[in-house]
């Protein structure tokens, strides 16, 4: 591409680094997590959503399981401070959840905030101002000093009103755009800002770092992150919260390397919706815990719900694949990734295992409200038997011999090809039952009678072969062996019967048999039928002939 040389890098290196992040290899407990969905989220949107919407959407995070919500910036305008006014007066903030504003460094600005907060049982005031060398040079034309003055003016200004107001007020502080500013200038303003707070053990203050643009790789975030934690001043009384911004697509990995690195909080929205390309999907951040064996003490246990509600309230669009909520995460269309999985969950319902090891699915997706049937395997033309007899077993009960697998699986993704889409459950069970299924023509059955012999047995079968009805009689050391020579001495069929299973299918009403068998014939050729009746031996039968008219179909 051309003009590459116009772009340099917009970050700064910490001035003493340490990779003790870099140690660690997974994140061993969850982060104070701070929905910013009623701000962040909903400022991206096209249409922001109106106050019952907003209210709605804070009712689905309390639910979620959010201890912290940021509502909004109620000194922006008066849809934002009626929003606030109407959490606080209806009582919907429950004793546990704490609201966070946010509010620029100016003092109408902050005194208009606290008139939001009125009445307010827990509040995080979040007071911010921007740090990076761009902004001081080309927006604020201010020096790092000025930049300081504003930050502690703003945090003397957010102490005095709390304390004319009831209410357990905490303070928060962002040096926005601190992934553009140098590190040891971050670490000067936000000390300068602890200073005047003065946190306490029961009063911490927290300390933001926002990736407000995503400049850099993650583990460049992380060791800014690593020498802030390390350099702040009365540490132990400070939470160093992360905002990831995904301008570089890496906002969910530059959270847990921040994690890594000594944070404490994440501040995100769900399914990554923020301006530009979003902010840190908390989601995603919470079910990779998840899948690590970590309780992100977040419910995300019915994903189809939340999705809906999500869609719902914001009119964005959750992509078909993305993290464990996309509609087709779960799925697999390869044959040989179907297989895998068809095994895998075999595998561990033949062991009554409870840990989860399954191939290709690093979550179960029933701990999602996701279903194996519909969610998982997605069957066309590239489908595999393990699939489709994975699909037939679970949704239908049909638990198909292993050879038989393959002659359905040609069956169906020859179908799905013709057709060029893919095939819903129903249309899979469709085929296989107009292909292989009680399959009549040219021989159908209508009655089969047996008499019993000291050493063999006789049975006389009344059939239609060409819709001309016949009786045929032969004799066996069985009821299916007679049935099979009546066939084929009577229609002059040459055929061995190979294979034969049956097992019972709960249809829910009354329960039926089903039966499997194989015939090859002289050259070697593979035919299978399966046989579904309330009576044993009558399914038998019915496979039997569903084999035999396969055959008949072939020449």
């Amino acid at each position: 591409m051309k003009n590459a040389n116009k772009y340099k890098k917009a970050y700064f290196l910490p001035p003493t680094q340490s990779l003790n992040w870099a140690s660690r290899d997974y994140i061993d407990a969850p982060p104070i997590w701070c929905s910013v969905d009623l701000r962040d989220g909903n400022q991206a949107l096209i249409v922001p959503m109106s106050l019952e919407e907003k209210l709605d959407f804070f009712k689905l995070l309390v639910k979620i399981g959010f201890k912290e919500i940021e509502i909004g910036f109620p000194a922006a305008s008066q849809t934002e401070f009626d929003f606030c006014r109407a959490l606080i007066e209806r009582s919907l903030i429950p004793d546990d959840v704490t609201v966070q504003v946010l509010t620029q460094s100016r003092e109408h600005i902050i005194e208009r905030t606290f008139e939001a907060l009125k009445g307010v049982k827990n509040a995080i005031v979040h007071l911010y101002n921007s740090t990076s060398a761009a902004q001081r040079e080309q927006v604020f034309k201010k020096s790092k000093q000025e930049i300081i003055d504003i930050a502690v003016t703003g945090a003397e200004l957010a102490k005095k009103f709390a304390g004319a107001y009831d209410g357990n007020f905490r303070f928060q502080y962002s040096p926005e755009s601190f992934t553009e500013t140098e590190p040891d200038f971050a670490l000067d303003i936000c000390n300068a800002v602890i200073d005047v707070l003065q946190p306490t053990p029961g009063n911490k203050v927290i300390i933001n770092l926002p990736g407000t643009v995503e400049v850099s790789m993650p583990h460049v975030y992380a060791s800014q992150i690593e020498y802030m934690c390390n350099n702040l001043h009365n540490r132990e009384n400070v939470v160093v919260s992360l905002h990831p911004h995904n301008d570089r697509g890496c906002a969910v990995a530059d959270a847990e390397l921040g994690l890594l690195a000594g944070a404490d909080r994440v501040e995100g929205t769900l399914f990554g919706n923020g301006e530009r390309t979003g902010n840190a999907d908390i989601i995603t951040l919470a079910l990779n815990m998840y899948s690590h064996g970590v309780d992100p003490k977040l419910d995300f246990s019915d994903i189809p719900k939340t999705v809906q509600a999500y869609e719902q309230l914001t009119e964005m669009n959750v992509g078909q694949r993305h993290p464990y909520c996309g509609e087709l995460v779960f799925a697999a269309f390869s044959g040989s990734h179907q297989d895998a999985i068809a095994k895998g969950m075999a595998w561990r319902e033949d062991r009554s295992l409870t840990e989860w090891t399954v191939p290709y699915l690093p979550i179960d997706p029933k701990d999602l409200g996701r279903q194996y049937d519909g969610d998982i395997i997605r069957i066309n033309s590239q489908s595999g038997k393990g699939g489709i007899g994975f699909l037939l077993k679970t949704k239908y009960g049909m638990d198909l011999p292993p050879k038989f697998r393959e002659q359905v699986g040609y069956a169906v993704k020859d179908y799905s090809d013709k057709q060029q889409k893919e095939l819903q459950p129903d249309e899979v069970y469709a085929v296989f039952c107009d292909s292989f299924v009680n399959f009549s023509s040219p021989v159908k059955f209508i009655t089969v009678h047996y008499e019993q012999h000291s050493d063999s047995i006789t049975a006389t079968l009344t059939v239609s072969v060409n819709k001309k009805e016949r009786v045929l009689t032969g004799s066996g050391n069985g009821r299916l062996d007679a049935v099979s020579n009546a066939l084929g001495k009577n229609l002059s069929l040459k055929y061995n019967l190979i294979n034969y299973s049956q097992h019972a299918l709960d249809t829910g009403s009354r329960s039926q048999a089903v039966s499997y068998i194989e015939i090859k014939t002289a050259d070697g050729q593979a035919f299978w039928g399966a046989g579904l009746h309330t009576d044993v031996t009558t399914s038998a039968v019915l496979a039997l002939i569903s084999a035999v008219n396969r055959q008949e179909g072939t020449h």
